[in-house]
């Protein structure tokens, strides 16, 4: 984990809670271990809250909204542009937590997961800047009010990214928060909280509770005084929180699964579509939601994109995440790993055909949730690899035989999260985007950017994250008819 004093901040704090702008010892004695995916160590010991526990930190938060929600957004703002330049200036800390909690490579926990965090930040003070809480329409006034207390609950694969992105728009949008982060890495959800508390928020404006999903995801679920609940997980936990709080009838924002396609062109450039596409695939090891792991190519290229990506793979140094050098690290815990490795047999026993990787952890690495990264080609719509979310370093090359038929595999599932489009004629690579049902299309690999709505179609969730959308997801629209009345 490292000696620094952030870090082992991180670890005192995981067995308290942040509740009304104080950290709290955990009354109960439930505790889990935080295990380091590199080593397999047990590296530090989080506190599980309770429904007591959860209901004071809701408690918290219901009290401080009114005062919140009447602040000038221009001073949100500046608490919120605040947070961002303590994180920025924390990376160093924030990164070596997240390489300890999770695996991530140090190289992208410091260029990726905390800076891409930041982002977030920055954008949500940028939509404030300009956005319209009151606008006209008639004789009507239009307002948009913050919806109230949010429930957060973030997964393990992205910790810190998806904190911002979900705290950063309620926040700017007025409402306030509690956070449940996952249990599997809490260290840099500590540092956030203590980095809220440092950028000088109000008591109860920002609550923190660590817990599992059936207890505090629960509990903040089915909360009578919890307005919202936003959800990033599986597809599974997102059915699980929509359900509980159908009896409230609040609202649910989820971002789940995916089984992003990525479909090559006839006319793509083989050298720029296929190495970023097996790059983007393997990001972050292969565990992110929008990750394009279905490569969707003529079958006339076949030969030619399997040997483009087989050399991708030379580039990529799965190792000790702690290691500059490194570029992929373990899965981040024990039971992705076994997930990974059982999908990878299955992919075997189905047929596929296999181009690089396979069972077991790369050579030279006895321990740690190592997998090797594995491309397998001649896949099929109706193979398991095809369909179920991996989240592993593996990638499924699918062929076709026209387009029509690309756009038909691509939709071949029950997600529709993101997509990629390479080609080099944009009418047909656009025509091709609007045929495919995801809710984030990328075309021939452009840049990120956190003003751009992402969210899900289908099994992949509903609501939107990022910018303006982000925002309002946050936000109830009140009409006053006769406002502008005599004017």
């Amino acid at each position: 984990m490292g000696n620094s004093a952030e870090i082992e901040a991180a670890n005192a704090r995981i067995h308290q809670f942040y509740i009304d702008g104080a950290w709290v010892d955990a009354t109960g004695p439930e505790r889990a271990d935080v295990v380091n995916p590199a080593t397999e160590e047990v590296i530090a010991e989080v506190a599980l809250g309770s429904v007591e526990e959860t209901d004071r930190a809701v408690a918290a938060a219901r009290a401080a909204f009114p005062a919140w929600a009447a602040t000038q957004p221009m001073e949100r703002a500046g608490k919120i542009a605040r947070l961002r330049e303590l994180i920025l200036e924390n990376t160093q800390y924030i990164a070596g937590a997240i390489t300890a909690e999770m695996g991530a490579a140090i190289s992208y926990a410091q260029a990726a997961q905390v800076p891409l965090a930041a982002e977030h930040l920055r954008a949500a003070c940028e939509v404030l800047r300009d956005y319209e809480f009151l606008t006209r329409r008639g004789q009507a006034a239009i307002l948009r009010e913050p919806i109230g207390v949010c429930g957060l609950i973030t997964p393990w694969n992205w910790p810190l990214y998806q904190i911002t992105a979900k705290a950063g728009s309620a926040l700017a949008a007025g409402c306030t928060v509690v956070l449940k982060p996952s249990e599997l890495s809490p260290l840099s959800a500590a540092l956030f909280a203590d980095l809220v508390d440092r950028a000088g928020f109000p008591a109860g404006v920002f609550n923190l509770v660590n817990g599992t999903g059936p207890v505090v995801g629960a509990r903040l679920a089915e909360h009578p005084d919890v307005d919202m609940v936003s959800i990033t997980g599986s597809t599974r936990a997102g059915v699980a929180v929509a359900q509980a709080a159908a009896a409230t009838v609040k609202r649910v924002a989820q971002e789940l699964g995916g089984k992003s396609p990525n479909v090559i062109l006839p006319d793509a450039d083989l050298s720029k579509a296929v190495p970023p596409g097996v790059a983007s695939a393997m990001r972050n090891v292969g565990q992110s939601c929008s990750a394009p792991t279905r490569m969707i190519v003529p079958r006339a290229r076949l030969a030619e994109v399997e040997a483009l990506a087989v050399r991708a793979l030379e580039d990529m140094r799965v190792g000790d995440p702690t290691d500059a050098d490194t570029t992929h690290g373990p899965s981040s815990n024990r039971a992705q790993y076994a997930r990974v490795q059982t999908m990878i047999r299955t992919g075997i026993a189905e047929g596929a055909k296999l181009l690089a990787g396979g069972p077991g952890r790369p050579e030279g690495l006895t321990r740690g949730f190592f997998s090797r990264p594995t491309i397998f080609s001649e896949v099929t719509t109706g193979m398991a690899v095809a369909q179920e979310e991996i989240f592993g370093p593996v990638l499924v090359i699918l062929a076709y035989d026209d387009v029509e038929e690309a756009i038909a595999i691509a939709n071949d599932t029950v997600y529709g999260l993101g997509a990629h489009v390479q080609g080099t004629d944009m009418t047909l690579v656009r025509s091709t985007a609007a045929g495919i049902r995801a809710g984030q299309v990328h075309l021939n690999y452009p840049a990120s950017d956190p003003h751009v709505p992402f969210g899900g179609y289908k099994q992949s969730g509903n609501g939107r994250e990022y910018g303006v959308e982000g925002l309002e997801e946050y936000l109830e629209i009140k009409s006053i008819l006769g406002y502008f009345d005599g004017e």
